[in-house]
């Protein structure tokens, strides 16, 4: 029925016989329908993404987002704000203000004087916010935005929450997780990677806040370490996503890929059952940077490729191939403590327990490796049994050195005999540093320096059959707002679910009817606004739709489908 209600609204809306206002009518009534569920509409549409993020601060250490006492102050003049913004103190600027837990709630301390609040906010609109005592990269931690403390829920301490414009948030990100010596297009695509990463995290581990500013989600250490070409980088990708079937997309990235990234499924366990390898992600695929690498996943072509230094982009990385050594004795002392804490994690079976017994190490045994030659399962064969390990991080935290897991997965473990064949030394070859799933961020560098890639053409390479746009977002019964810069002046809209024939937006302060020349309740269509932008930042206003429709800014640029063929003309040029 539902199928049938759609021809009749499609041939009414369209027919030349149906004046203006009929036709709005006509599109009001079919909204209430769809809201009602009498209409079914396919798509899940996403509300506008909010524009300020939430990041959990840490100590010195990193380590702990929960705490019992902190002393923060504010740079200029500030008001502490109960959870309604509605001040309740006036504080001069340089002021301390201690805030402790307790179990009836957060005492707060400012010029001798206290109270206990529960959730409370300090703003400072003129200047930036401090903790006393806290260090990123050996300065004073400064913050934009506002503080936000919030306590634990049983009320073993509080959370020191810096809540700051998603943009302003990215200039404390960018240079902090790329050096800028990498260059301004390589930083971009970090800025485009960061922006999407704090909108769709892979996990969220805390309710209280979207991500911590540490590498357990991406480092922020916020205003006082922001640089010149790192923010240039921000403000020129200004509103951009990667963007994946008209939905931003989970941009993993690391430092070092080691020549060849990973696909997702082989390196991550789902979410949600925890079962490993995961459900895989069509844009998060393994990636050589040179088609003709092949496939790694068997023990000869992993060897071959991670004991030589064949040309890549991950080349000038330090960590680009590695090496590490144990005797035999060290490594099983170090097994007897390593395969304890990773049995926790399920992923060792069956699993070792404390008082176990490891016995002798007998072989080390690749079983399943991915088209990276990333180790997804081995085997550790003792005196004592036979223990599989899987999944790329257990396997690095496993095999340590001198207390330092593996720097990757992507490794080739050989065996020193002694003459009775028993093992006496045990050599790890590898290269790459971290998961080596989607961006490497050495790898980006080189596009950018040494073979002049725009960043688009860098996202491309690691996230296969994106696009680039902003977040799309739904317009019905509202006005939304949306900032772009637009790098070669060139966009369009999309529009996603039934639309009316024409849309209405402001572009850059000129208002605009635009038609949609498409079936009303076709998917999706693309309106070409290349004409009514300007190179760089523009601004749209999409005005309320009756209709249940999620509209969103594609960027329109070239694409060099010979990144890896320009790669090869370049090092032969550089020498």
């Amino acid at each position: 029925m539902g199928d049938k209600i759609k021809e009749v609204f499609y041939s009414l809306c369209h027919s030349d016989f149906v004046s203006e206002s009929y036709r709005q009518l006509l599109i009001k009534i079919f909204c209430f329908l769809a809201i009602l569920s009498i209409i079914p509409v396919s798509a899940a549409f996403v509300e506008e993404a909010g524009k300020n993020v939430r990041v959990g601060i840490t100590d010195n250490n990193f380590q702990n987002v929960l705490r019992q006492q902190v002393v923060v102050y504010a740079t200029a003049e500030s008001d502490i704000c109960d959870k309604d913004g509605k001040s309740l103190l006036h504080v001069e600027p340089n002021t301390d203000i201690q805030v402790t837990n307790l179990l009836s709630g957060m005492e707060v301390i400012v010029g001798g004087l206290g109270a206990t609040l529960n959730e409370f906010n300090i703003v400072c609109k003129s200047g930036q916010l401090g903790v006393r005592g806290l260090k990123r990269k050996g300065k004073q931690a400064l913050y934009g935005g506002m503080f936000e403390f919030v306590q634990e829920k049983e009320h073993r301490g509080f959370y020191l929450v810096n809540v700051i414009d998603l943009e302003e948030y990215l200039k404390g990100v960018v240079p902090n997780e790329m050096p800028v010596r990498f260059g301004l297009e390589a930083l971009k695509a970090q800025a485009v990677a960061a922006r999407n990463y704090v909108l769709t995290p892979r996990t969220q581990a805390y309710d209280e806040f979207n991500v911590v500013d540490s590498v357990a989600s991406q480092v922020y250490f916020g205003a006082n370490t922001e640089e010149d070409l790192a923010t240039r980088a921000v403000m020129e990708t200004n509103g951009i996503v990667a963007l994946y079937n008209h939905e931003p997309i989970l941009t993993l990235y690391s430092s070092t890929a080691g020549g060849y990234t990973e696909s997702y499924s082989n390196s991550f366990s789902d979410n949600l059952t925890g079962v490993f390898p995961s459900v895989p992600k069509p844009y998060l695929t393994a990636v050589p940077d040179k088609e003709n690498f092949g496939m790694l996943d068997t023990e000869e072509k992993a060897k071959e490729f991670y004991s030589s230094k064949i040309p890549s982009f991950d080349i000038e990385s330090p960590y680009y191939r590695w090496q590490k050594e144990w005797g035999v004795g060290e490594l099983e002392n170090i097994l007897k403590k390593t395969l304890v804490a990773q049995s926790k994690t399920g992923f060792i079976n069956p699993a070792f327990r404390e008082n176990d017994t490891l016995g002798k190490i007998k072989d080390i045994k690749v079983m399943k490796r991915g088209p990276s030659g990333k180790v997804m399962e081995l085997d550790l064969m003792t005196s004592k049994g036979c223990y599989r390990i899987s999944k790329e991080l257990v396997i690095r935290r496993v095999f340590q050195k001198d207390g330092i897991s593996l720097p990757s997965a992507n490794v080739i473990f050989e065996k020193k005999l002694d003459n009775m064949g028993n093992i006496t030394d045990i050599t790890a070859y590898g290269g790459g540093f971290g998961h080596g799933v989607g961006m490497s961020q050495f790898g980006a560098g080189y596009m950018a320096t040494k073979l002049h890639q725009p960043y688009y053409n860098i996202l491309r390479h690691y996230y296969k059959g994106i696009s680039l746009g902003t977040t799309p977002v739904s317009i019905i019964g509202k006005e939304v707002e949306q900032n772009f810069w637009a790098p070669v002046g060139r966009a369009h809209i999309v529009i996603i679910g039934p639309s009316a024939p024409k849309i209405n937006v402001m572009i850059n302060g000129k208002t605009h009817e635009l038609s949609v020349n498409r079936p009303f309740f076709q998917k999706e269509t693309k309106i070409d606004i290349s004409r009514l932008i300007e190179d760089g930042q523009n601004k749209i206003l999409f005005y309320p739709s009756y209709l249940p429709m999620k509209v969103y800014i594609e960027l329109v640029e070239s694409y060099n489908t010979n990144t890896n063929k320009n790669l090869i003309n370049n090092e032969e040029s550089d020498r």
